[in-house]
């Protein structure tokens, strides 16, 4: 057990927070929270043994072994990616070179009846042991797995880290810390650099994860999934709830509510009993009582109301000019850099008023459509453009690189507003939370966040009808999040945005387009509609995998399919059957092409929800249908 005892942490004479106090038990999962700059990276970084308190105490007991993933960390590029990753089992090393330098000293002696002798002996066969314990799983393959679930393929485990980003460094020091075995994993924003398929594996690793952890997470759903118990910082104090996020938010609030009522009930007790005193306090006859009313409320132990921190964003996009009804269009779309092709033969229509979110596996392509999108990259092959009076509002990924150090936080703001809204600079700063001394900072110095909330600024100051957004998101509380999503719910205009944070984007988006492959699949519904519809996928996969197994029960029509597959992959084509094959695939695309425009056709005359559903169905079927239609004519002129 982890215990924290009157902790205090002060800046300059300022309390970040004072008189902290909790345990962390073996088993206990807690979702650390709070706003930006409450203390929770603070606190990471002390039970890690990074920073010291300015006073109070952590003990950590000597068996405790700590894995500790920062926001932000430095990276090595010597090393191929599993060569890395396998540097969390140094330990079995240090283990073998120990017998080794044991073995080498028995060796040495023949002192075989001496007390050091069997010493070293009972030594040697510790060390043995625990070998034995450590290698009895396999750790090559414990490190695939692990890469694999983080999103790494097959072909990239040789590739040398320096090849990655930023974020994809982050996942292998996150695979080498999960790997180690710590009893007690710190974990700071681990889901920033990870997609919605990686974060799906990191929660039901941690969900299973017999040790203790504590996370910061800005990510709702990913904390209710995987923690049982929630400690607040909230104004440098700590409340804790034996509960959840969602369930933590609820009991939050009825907890506030009762100290509420409780101190208005005493204030009007305490103001009866003042009244009292003071309206016969030089009364002979009423002495006694009023004596006795002043004893009452020296007993009094004043219930104090929790301060609450209302600070956060207040945020509405400005009503947006009126555009044609197709807000943009692709044709042939691709883009590849050298001999690496990131996606082609993209054509997509998004139409006006659409919010649409982009998801896929990291590298596949969603920044990069952000940057063809706003015209920071080229094309390789085919078009992209913006519909009739379309007004693009970029927000990028990369938003502290595109802000100039140098200015301050209303110079940022100043050398782009025109007109009335020059007057109103330090209303919109305020309403990011940029108040006061704040406006003066210059940018170099701001955190992530405040980077993050003066670039959301930025496109507050025009009346764009297109927002592309970009992770917008990344290095937001919780509370932030929730005032963004509202916001863009209410936006009149149209929405296409990069997220992997399922919570924000269901209820925001209704329709995905999924990057996987080389190719774009349109998906239409919400986020969760999308992650059903492809783990239903993924299941009718593995059960086609599974088919040339059992091909003998199949009937003759199944079995001369698998047969040619077989064929097929052996080499052996016979030319008639794949042109055969190919014209019969071509007539089935030309046919499901016809259904899909009559339901196209049927859904532009905006028919009863009833039948809406059934279409969008029927629609999403069929689209998926054509999609695999086309991989097979692909596949057969291959």
């Amino acid at each position: 057990m982890i215990a924290i005892n009157d902790l205090i942490v002060s800046f300059g004479g300022y309390n970040l927070f004072s008189d902290v106090n909790f345990h962390v038990g073996d088993k206990d999962k807690i979702g650390l929270v709070g706003k930006n700059g409450s203390g929770k990276s603070t606190i990471l970084k002390i039970l890690a043994g990074l920073n010291k308190p300015t006073s109070g105490k952590v003990m950590i007991p000597a068996s405790e072994k700590i894995g500790y993933l920062p926001q932000e960390m430095e990276h090595t590029k010597d090393k191929s990616v599993i060569n890395e990753t396998m540097l969390a089992f140094a330990h079995i090393d240090a283990i073998k070179e120990e017998i080794d330098a044991v073995s080498a000293q028995l060796s040495q002696r023949d002192d075989y009846n001496s007390e050091d002798y069997h010493n070293l002996i009972i030594k040697l066969n510790e060390l043995h042991d625990k070998l034995n314990i450590y290698e009895s799983g396999n750790p090559r393959g414990e490190a695939e797995r692990t890469l694999f679930g983080l999103g790494f393929k097959i072909n990239e485990l040789e590739r040398p880290t320096s090849s990655f980003s930023q974020g994809w460094n982050m996942r292998i020091e996150l695979a080498k810390i999960l790997l180690s075995s710590p009893t007690t994993l710190l974990l700071d924003e681990p889901t920033n650099h990870l997609d919605i398929e990686s974060i799906q594996w990191l929660e039901d690793y941690l969900a299973s994860y017999t040790g203790a952890l504590i996370l910061v997470s800005h990510d709702r759903r990913f904390l209710d999934k995987v923690t049982n118990r929630t400690v607040e910082i909230m104004l440098g104090k700590i409340n804790d709830y034996k509960v959840p996020y969602s369930k933590y938010i609820l009991l939050r609030k009825e907890r506030m509510e009762q100290q509420r009522s409780a101190y208005e009930n005493q204030q009007r007790l305490i103001e009866k009993s003042e009244e009292f005193i003071e309206r016969f306090r030089y009364k002979a006859t009423k002495s006694n009582q009023v004596q006795s009313r002043i004893k009452q409320l020296d007993k009094i132990d004043r219930i104090e109301v929790e301060e609450e921190d209302k600070s956060t964003i207040t945020m509405k996009f400005p009503s947006s000019p009126r555009s044609g009804n197709i807000s943009i269009k692709t044709k042939n779309l691709g883009k590849s850099y050298g001999t690496k092709n990131v996606f082609k033969d993209a054509d997509i229509i998004i139409e006006r008023g659409e919010k649409i979110a982009l998801v896929g596996r990291n590298g596949e392509g969603k920044s990069t459509f952000m940057k063809l999108l706003s015209g920071e990259l080229t094309p390789t092959t085919g078009i992209i453009e913006l519909g009739h009076n379309v007004s693009l509002g970029y927000y990028a990924q990369n938003q502290d690189e595109l802000l100039i150090g140098n200015d301050t936080v209303f110079e940022t703001l100043e050398k782009i507003a025109t007109g009335d809204v020059r007057t109103k600079i330090r209303d919109i700063l305020g309403a990011f939370l940029f108040r006061g001394e704040d406006v003066e900072k210059r940018v170099s110095v701001l955190s992530g966040g405040e980077k993050s909330r003066l670039a959301m600024a930025k496109l507050i100051l025009k009346p764009y009808n297109l927002l592309a957004l970009d992770e917008p998101t990344n290095h937001m509380d919780i509370r932030s999040k929730d005032i963004l999503k509202q916001a863009l719910i209410k936006y009149n205009g149209t929405l296409v945005v990069v997220s992997h944070d399922r919570d924000f984007l269901d209820g925001l988006v209704n329709k995905v387009l999924e990057f996987k492959d080389g190719r774009i699949r349109e998906h239409i519904g919400s986020v969760s509609d999308y992650l059903e519809r492809r783990k239903r996928e993924e299941n009718d996969n593995k059960e086609k995998i599974e088919l040339p197994r059992i091909s003998k029960s199949l009937p003759n029509q199944t079995q001369d399919k698998v047969s040619w597959k077989r064929q097929k992959r052996e080499g052996n084509k016979d030319e008639r059957k794949r042109e055969q094959q190919i014209a019969n695939c071509e007539s089935v695309i030309e046919k499901t092409e016809g259904e899909i425009a009559l339901i196209e056709n049927e859904l532009s005359k905006q028919p009863e929800m009833d039948k809406l559903s059934e279409l969008i169905i029927k629609y999403d079927v069929l689209k998926e249908k054509l999609s695999k239609l086309m991989e097979e004519w692909e596949s057969l002129h291959n």
